[in-house]
């Protein structure tokens, strides 16, 4: 099927953690036979940070963040199978979700694949007159990349016909371990932006176990720290490209995950961080939530702290041996059950059944 894709950005992980997202799970159903055009607009200075190169497996269409070049690439909508708007494009998501879906054939499926719902729904359930809202009804699917139950009730109570959550997975052949680099040694290192509703738990459970362990090393890589107060053991590197993720998380003793508020409320979010770092083999500490055992159990393929003092108690207890055996068994489980390949499988049979529900319906008629 020809898959008309509208988000963020493939080629820029930059402000963008939906960028291994979307790599995933695109070129799996490129490899299943799908054809796909990515469209992504030239804004928030991504074109400027790629990580990658256009690839073989989906045709990136960059546009001008112009109300013209928005109409362009709206209209093309209208020549594909299966159109998806996904959340967080960052310019014109309103105009985005109206547009395409109109511009969509009448046979063509249409999504909305939300790649943070909590911040959607919290943005939409008190506004009835919210475009996606409105949206919602004339949709074939609402994807997720996380949320378990109760986001699916929350969309279907907002009137979604099908809400259906895709979580996040491994990539093998993009996230495997390397040999450790020096660049990145530490006792724990933790990547994420700086954002306003991650902060707090930041502080919580990152700044305050670095400062209950002056004699150990912490390393801090992502956006918009610089200025922040922290302790003399934190290292603070900036942005880290998705080449160098691998390295990242081979690199110390053990990796932090920490949930956002609005992912860690809602459980059974696991971010794409948390399958990179059992995919290189590293030892994840992360913080506790609904649903976590889904995906890694506590113990055995990760460790789970509930604060900062509980971080830190992990990390006195932390062996080299010990986080070797967590980090092979968390690789172990997500290949055996949690890489896009099975992801992939899932959208390429719900994309199959729609397709054959729809031209048994008369397209519509």
């Amino acid at each position: 099927m020809r898959i008309a894709f509208y988000g963020s950005s493939l080629l820029s992980s930059y402000w963008n953690g939906a960028a291994t997202y979307y790599r995933g799970m695109l070129r799996d159903l490129a490899a299943r036979g799908h054809s796909i055009v990515f469209y992504e607009p030239d804004a928030f200075g991504r074109q400027q940070h790629r990580d990658i190169e256009p690839p073989p497996w989906a045709e990136v269409r960059v546009y001008d963040a112009t109300e013209g070049a928005l109409r362009a690439v709206m209209a093309e909508a209208a020549r594909a199978d299966v159109v998806v708007k996904a959340s967080g494009v960052g310019v014109f998501d309103d105009e985005l979700i109206a547009g395409v879906m109109a511009a969509a054939r009448p046979e063509a499926i249409r999504i909305f694949w939300d790649v943070d719902a909590p911040a959607t729904l919290a943005e939409i359930q008190p506004a009835p007159d919210h475009a996606l809202r409105r949206a919602l009804p004339s949709l074939d699917f609402v994807l997720t990349y996380g949320g378990g139950p109760p986001v699916v009730a929350a969309y279907e109570a907002l009137g979604a016909r099908r809400c259906i959550p895709i979580y996040n997975a491994l990539d093998p052949e993009t996230h495997h371990p390397v040999p450790p680099d020096p660049r990145f040694a530490a006792d724990l290192s933790f990547l994420a932006n700086r954002l306003p509703d991650r902060e707090a738990r930041v502080e919580a459970f990152f700044l305050d176990a670095a400062a209950r362990l002056p004699e150990r090393s912490f390393l801090l890589g992502g956006n918009g720290w610089d200025g922040k107060p922290m302790s003399p053991n934190v290292r603070r590197i900036g942005h880290v490209g998705t080449r160098d993720h691998n390295a990242f998380n081979t690199s110390s003793l053990a990796v932090l995950n920490v949930a956002r508020d609005s992912m860690a409320s809602v459980g059974y979010s696991p971010a794409t961080r948390v399958f990179e770092a059992a995919g290189a083999g590293a030892c994840l500490i992360t913080d506790a939530w609904v649903g976590l055992d889904l995906f890694l159990r506590d113990g055995e393929e990760a460790l789970v702290a509930r604060d900062g003092a509980e971080v830190a108690e992990h990390l006195r207890a932390l062996t080299p041996a010990r986080a070797r055996a967590i980090g092979e068994a968390a690789r172990r489980r997500v290949l055996e059950g949690h890489t896009y390949a099975r992801r992939g499988a899932e959208v390429d049979a719900l994309l199959r059944r729609e397709a054959a529900a729809i031209a048994a319906q008369g397209a519509r008629a």
